[in-house]
C-alpha cells in the first residue's frame, strides 16, 4: 500500500475512533473506492505446460519443493484406477492425495 493510501486509511480510522462514520465512509468511497479486480484466467496447452516444467527443472518456483511430471500422474491412474484414483471433479474422498 502506499503512503498516500495509507494516510486514507488513517485518516478514516480516525473518523471511526471519533464516531464519524459517515464521513469515514464517504472518505473511503470518495478517496479509496472498492474496485472489483476481475482475475486473469490463464490457461496452458499440455505442451507449454511440460515447457514450463522443464525449464523449471521440475521445482516449484515458490516453495523450492520437486514437482512430479503430470504425465506419470495421468498414467498412474489409468493403470492403477483402484490403487490410485481420479475423480473428474476433484472430489477429495475419491481423489489420490498425490494428485
Amino acid at each position: 500500500m502506499s503512503a498516500d493510501k495509507t494516510a486514507i486509511i488513517h485518516r478514516v480510522a480516525q473518523l471511526v475512533q471519533s464516531g464519524d462514520i459517515e464521513p469515514a465512509r464517504e472518505t473511503l468511497r470518495a478517496e479509496y473506492p472498492f474496485v472489483p479486480m476481475i482475475p486473469d484466467s490463464r490457461r496452458y496447452t499440455e505442451a507449454q505446460s511440460l515447457r514450463i516444467f522443464l525449464r523449471d527443472g521440475f521445482v516449484d518456483r515458490y516453495t523450492g519443493n520437486r514437482l512430479l511430471f503430470p504425465g506419470i500422474l495421468r498414467l498412474l491412474f489409468r493403470l492403477f484406477p483402484t490403487e490410485f484414483p481420479f475423480h473428474p471433479n476433484w472430489k477429495m474422498s475419491e481423489t489420490h492425495p498425490a494428485l
